[in-house]
């Protein structure tokens, strides 16, 4: 009797944990529309490169620089401009929605001329425009370079990108950064991964909440329009959003398997699932041996030996009876079993694989990149 009740309690706790592991907060899978961030961009100046800058044949870079100097009252020929420890850079950001003046932000640094290395630079004053040209800071300060290029006498050693930085906190906003997220009594919550059984439980959960019952309504399959109570004010509607965003759904998972033919990757998802199929795989190993004879010649000739060259090929073929791969409604755990008994390889797994589609034993969708 106690074998038979830890044998129901311990399946409880395990149908318990994969629920547990499937369900997400709200916030987790989705955003409320206009809670968004904002991509700001700029084009500025690197300096104090060691010799690793734009070549003087840049054109932009040289134009960029002698406009820089002219602001401080000098002026230099064009042809004169030999400078090796400049770069022309492009400026990127991604600016959360909220932020105040004075706030600052990251920004990503990458070089857009022919410098070989970033690294050890300084960001010049560049001004960051969002996408419809409003200036909504500056960005200035040394660069973290993740990587490194040297080179010298023709031998080079690299790691990673050095043609790219960042700089923490380089950006500090000249404007308050707001956002529209209430139109006509309405909030929009959208998922992040359409889904209309997912959109169909956030539904569900936001309706259980005082007040909702009757003003959740799906649009699509990204979309959950949600109408607020009548004379909701700003605090009422942040504790309101909080809470939403605070609920968990079980989330639901399309069946896919993606395949990368490039490195022979393939990842199953938890979802898929096997009909009965049946896979025979076999491997063709064939040696090639090249042979030299040297034939010795005939008594009192005098001919030299002449080699004579021929191969050896000889073929070996792995024989692997036909087995059956899976049961009906069988798990990834023993799709993986299965495939392992058959002891293949990435590179087997993805012919086996489509070939497991095409007989339409394949529940679920095949991704190859």
């Amino acid at each position: 009797m106690n074998s038979k009740l830890e044998f129901f309690v311990v399946s409880i706790m395990f149908a318990i944990s994969i629920q547990i592991a499937n369900s997400a907060r709200i916030k987790d899978i989705a955003v409320i529309q206009g809670n968004t961030n904002i991509q700001a961009i700029g084009y500025g100046l690197v300096t104090g490169l060691n010799n690793t800058g734009d070549n003087p044949q840049t054109y932009f870079t040289n134009q960029s620089l002698m406009n820089m100097l002219k602001r401080f009252g000098i002026t230099i020929p064009q042809k004169n401009s030999r400078v090796r420890n400049v770069a022309a850079v492009i400026v990127t950001a991604n600016v959360p929605s909220f932020l105040r003046a004075a706030s600052k932000v990251d920004v990503t640094v990458s070089s857009i001329g022919d410098a070989s290395s970033l690294q050890g630079g300084v960001l010049l004053l560049t001004p960051l425009s969002s996408s419809d040209g409003t200036i909504i800071g500056s960005a200035q300060g040394p660069l973290s370079v993740g990587g490194y290029d040297f080179s010298a006498y023709g031998s080079r050693i690299s790691k990673n990108v050095a043609t790219t930085g960042r700089i923490p906190n380089g950006l500090i906003l000249e404007t308050d950064i707001n956002s529209k997220f209430v139109t006509d009594n309405k909030i929009k919550v959208v998922l992040r991964e359409p889904d209309f059984t997912t959109a169909t439980r956030v539904q569900s959960a936001i309706a259980g909440l005082p007040n909702l019952a009757n003003s959740v309504v799906v649009q699509d399959a990204a979309t959950i329009e949600v109408t607020l109570p009548n004379g909701a004010n700003q605090n009422q509607i942040n504790q309101l959003i909080s809470q939403i965003e605070a609920l968990n759904i079980v989330t639901d998972q399309v069946a896919k398997v993606v395949i990368n033919e490039r490195t022979g990757t393939v990842v199953v998802g938890g979802n898929v699932q096997l009909l009965p199929a049946t896979i025979a795989h076999s491997g063709l190993e064939i040696t090639i041996q090249k042979q030299v004879l040297v034939p010795q010649p005939a008594p009192f000739t005098i001919r030299p030996p002449s080699p004579v060259e021929s191969a050896e090929i000889i073929a070996r073929e792995e024989q692997n009876a036909a087995q059956p791969l899976i049961v009906q409604g069988a798990t990834v755990q023993d799709m993986a079993n299965a495939l392992n008994a058959l002891k293949v390889k990435p590179r087997d797994l993805i012919a086996i694989f489509q070939a497991l589609k095409e007989v339409g034993s394949l529940q679920g969708e095949l991704i190859i990149q």
